[in-house]
């Protein structure tokens, strides 16, 4: 079978290693797949399967259209259609879509080949873009206007930022555009998200929660050097890991808590930029991003808690990372993040209730997973099961 992912990025970030951690299961079991994407690096390891769509003068251009004229996904035009005659060529069995938004894509032209070329389609949906007229973080504030048609959309100013408001006319062209399609199975990694889909012009499509899977090869307790590396000593260490660091991802709250911190604890942010980096208070240890799956298994490991003070989630896999290496996880109530955490003793608190979360930090409200928990996050959370679920679909 020949598989076609398309996705922003290859082998980074979230979606990316969902991507490829897909990408290499189904290799196993002897399928052809490509993982089309749109910009940024893709590690070596993962190059047999990427294929890029367009450039990053194209990603530019597309941004300051969408800048102008609130048009983000109608961009890239000729990369699109240049990317198009590939996939012709390639001829995929089924294409897979993921985050089709990004600065990379033109969704107009991409459903109208989609709406005649009788693959099997299905599309993963790890936030609320696909069914608003802007945003991908709807949930942010408890937005409805999607439901029935979007118009002033009070995160305009947020990505994807534009000058203008353009949400009215977005929300009608991908309701049609969408609409159109003889067929489509849609994916939600959460409950929450598919809740979501079933209210919005989506819901004609049949909708699947197949939560996100990690590597569990990786993915395990991991002895380390991280504490003698970094001096932090006997301190227990509080860990947040993200590759994108702004006020939606809780970034002024950790800010406010490191400054609050019981003596004894460390606060430690992974995948920090320089430019963020600068701007956090002495009491963080911020480190940038690493590209190495076995040094943060090792840091999950080495952590007393992971904290997710997040704003915007779908089912970040962040959380399953550590529950995997045996580190439990605090989360705000955002999204789908609290569903994976439930099962496993985790701890979910109001979002923005930084006094709650100090507490739990004081008291000691919370505790190290045991041995056979620890084995439970693996099996439920192993990418071969997600891969299992997905293959059941392709069919």
């Amino acid at each position: 079978m020949r598989i076609l992912f398309i996705n922003c990025v290859c082998g980074i970030r979230s979606t990316g290693r969902i991507c490829t951690d897909l990408a290499q299961a189904l290799e196993a079991q002897g399928h052809t797949v490509k993982i089309a994407y749109g910009r940024e690096t893709v590690p070596e390891q993962y190059s047999r399967y990427a294929v890029r769509i367009g450039s990053d003068l194209g990603v530019k251009l597309h941004a300051l259209k969408a800048r102008a004229f609130d048009a983000s996904g109608f961009g890239s035009r000729f990369a699109t259609l240049r990317f198009l005659d590939w996939v012709r060529k390639y001829d995929p069995d089924v294409i897979h879509l993921h985050n089709i938004h990004g600065y990379y894509l033109h969704v107009g032209l991409l459903f109208d080949y989609l709406r005649t070329c009788g693959k099997r389609i299905l599309w993963t949906l790890h936030d609320t873009w696909s069914f608003s007229g802007h945003s991908p973080f709807c949930g942010e504030n408890d937005c409805r206007r999607w439901e029935t048609g979007c118009y002033s959309c009070p995160q305009r100013c947020s990505y994807p930022k534009s000058l203008t408001d353009g949400s009215a006319r977005n929300w009608r062209k991908k309701r049609v555009l969408t609409e159109a399609l003889p067929s489509l199975t849609l994916v939600s990694p959460s409950a929450w998200l598919a809740e979501m889909v079933r209210a919005s012009f989506l819901s004609g499509y049949e909708i699947h929660v197949i939560p996100n899977g990690v590597d569990t090869r990786i993915f395990h307790p991991t002895l380390g050097t991280f504490r003698s590396d970094y001096g932090i000593g006997n301190d227990r260490i509080l860990l947040a890991v993200s590759t994108v660091w702004d006020q939606k991802k809780g970034l002024d709250d950790y800010c406010l808590l490191a400054k609050r911190l019981p003596e004894g604890f460390r606060l430690v942010l992974v995948g920090v930029p320089d430019g963020v980096r600068a701007s956090l208070p002495p009491e963080t240890l911020a480190l940038p991003v690493t590209e190495s799956a076995a040094e943060l298994a090792s840091i999950y490991t080495e952590a007393e808690l992971l904290l997710n003070l997040s704003y915007s989630e779908n089912y970040p896999t962040v959380n399953l990372e550590a529950m995997c290496c045996g580190t439990p996880v605090l989360t705000y109530d955002t999204g789908g993040s609290a569903e994976s955490v439930r099962a496993l003793g985790g701890i979910v608190t109001r979002k923005g209730d930084l006094d709650a979360v100090l507490q739990v930090i004081q008291t000691h409200a919370y505790r190290p997973l045991t041995e056979a928990e620890c084995s439970f996050a693996q099996k439920q959370f192993d990418c071969q099961t997600t891969v299992q679920a997905y293959l059941s679909l392709y069919r």
